[in-house]
């Protein structure tokens, strides 16, 4: 009779944060290992039920390496997973929701060559890296961006918002951004962009702070999606009160443009690739 082994990890997260580190290859290869010595350069997954995973599990010093790989059996969103491994053996992953926190329990079937606890010992400290990686997900880190622009302060400012050059620079994140509000100190703005189906989604926020010709503080304090406005529940938490604020710094008909915003780790390397070519573009229209 095949031996079952069990390890489970409270999660401080909401579950969409749970399920997309637990089956997107960005995240996977993030928490993917048992030791430091180890990590996971590469995550391949197809997720439904009879579609494919490969996970690169190698030692750091290049001794060691091998494929974890399988085909998945069962997929219940948010709720569970089962999968097969390549050498045969079943394994069950649940997620149960809880007030504060997704509990998440993973159920195997054990292999011969190694001692039980020595497998569960290794499950569990992958387990665990989930677990850390997962909950520093929704941590702010303050990001810092700046361009130098041959424009005077004025017009740099009128083409950083205006509507029709607003949606040319920020083209950078999505090719249809737009907003819908007043750039006015309090006031609601909601930042769109348009899904495939052509569904709006994007941030709810407001204008924190606004003084023309030298910064711009936004507040993001909800997210739009299908029409509809969502201020609380999981899929804000991860965003609730982030800041995004714009400097203008005037000398001799040329402006400095620094930016700051507040980014969970999820997108920083999004942001640290995007920005960039957004302020590019921004400075091109502007010295045009």
């Amino acid at each position: 009779m095949q031996t079952l082994i069990n390890i489970s990890s409270k999660v401080y997260a909401p579950m969409f944060q749970v399920w997309r580190a637990w089956t997107l290859p960005i995240h996977i290869v993030n928490w993917n290992f048992a030791s430091d010595t180890w990590h996971c350069p590469s995550a391949e997954i197809d997720l439904v039920p009879g579609g494919k995973f490969n996970y690169k599990m190698a030692a750091k010093d290049g001794s060691m390496e091998f494929d974890f790989h399988g085909v998945f059996d069962e997929i219940n969103e948010s709720e569970s997973i089962a999968y097969t491994l390549g050498d045969n053996r079943k394994v069950w992953v649940n997620f149960e929701q809880y007030e504060d926190h997704v509990l998440v329990t993973e159920k195997f079937e054990a292999e011969q060559e190694n001692a039980s606890e020595m497998q569960k010992n290794g499950w569990q400290a992958i387990l665990n890296n989930f677990k850390s990686y997962t909950e520093s997900l929704t941590k702010m880190e303050l990001l810092n961006f700046q361009i130098d622009i041959n424009a005077a302060v004025e017009k740099v400012y009128e083409t950083m918002l205006a509507d029709e050059t607003y949606r040319k620079w920020t083209s950078a994140f999505h090719p249809s951004s737009f907003y819908r509000g007043k750039w006015e100190e309090g006031e609601k703005m909601i930042f769109l962009g348009l899904d495939e189906k052509g569904n709006e989604g994007g941030m709810v926020s407001r204008i924190k702070k606004l003084i023309p010709n030298e910064i711009v503080s936004i507040e993001h304090y909800g997210i739009f999606d299908k029409g509809k406005e969502i201020l609380d529940g999981p899929e804000v938490i991860g965003w609730l009160g982030a800041i995004e604020e714009y400097q203008f710094e005037s000398q001799n008909n040329q402006t400095t443009l620094k930016v700051k915003l507040d980014s969970n780790l999820e997108h920083k390397e999004y942001f640290q690739e995007a920005w960039p070519k957004a302020l590019g573009i921004l400075k091109s229209i502007c010295e045009q």
